[in-house]
């Protein structure tokens, strides 16, 4: 069973849907007990940071995510869930996030059409999410980023700043993207995080 995390922020239901696609049983929860014994976890979002990390701590869901996290188990945030992961966010102040990835999550800046909206392509740094695609080209919408680290698993560059598209560390996978709306590709990287076992 994979565990979608809900706490009240974040396209879930698509994102369950593009699981069902590819055959993966899924269900959206806030019980702590189904995410606790899940195979896999997702953490969707959308929205303000201050607000989800606000509602994951008042809930207790934030403890749970790190024991997800920490477990072993394959674990994918995407979108906010993937900037949830850092250390600190610097949208409408600094926020201090759950601090499974090293890192800040920082605005983009200059002249240039923000958010981040519409399909970019990726270079591929790790290939944990990304076995069998080549050249991939996934949909963005966001307007804050993380600076490329050793955790990043793909770059992709917009006002001429890179960025981690994505990031993997140990069980831990991200996706500033939205698997769930980029098309095929979006389909086999979901298809290749459900095929990674427990580390």
């Amino acid at each position: 069973m994979l565990a979608i995390i809900d706490y009240g922020m974040g396209n879930l239901r698509s994102v369950q849907k593009a699981f069902e696609f590819i055959g993966q049983q899924s269900i959206i929860t806030t019980d702590k007990q189904i995410i606790k014994n899940a195979e896999r976890v997702v953490l969707p979002g959308v929205g303000a940071f201050s607000q989800a990390i606000a509602r994951l701590k008042d809930s207790g869901l934030d403890k749970i995510i790190l024991d997800a996290a920490f477990s072993g188990k394959p674990f994918l945030g995407i979108c906010l869930g993937m900037q949830l992961l850092y250390e600190t966010s610097f949208e409408d102040g600094k926020h201090k996030g759950l601090g499974i990835i090293k890192g800040e999550i920082k605005k983009f800046t200059g002249a240039y059409k923000i958010p981040h909206i519409g399909w970019n392509s990726l270079s591929i740094t790790k290939d944990g999410l990304f076995g069998g695609i080549a050249s991939p080209s996934v949909y963005f919408v966001h307007s804050y980023y993380a600076d490329v680290s050793e955790d990043t698993a793909s770059v992709c560059n917009y006002a001429d700043k890179d960025f981690s598209a994505s990031i993997e560390k140990g069980n831990v996978f991200a996706a500033q993207f939205h698997p769930e709306k980029s098309g095929d590709t979006g389909l086999e990287i979901l298809r290749n995080f459900v095929r990674r076992s427990i580390v």
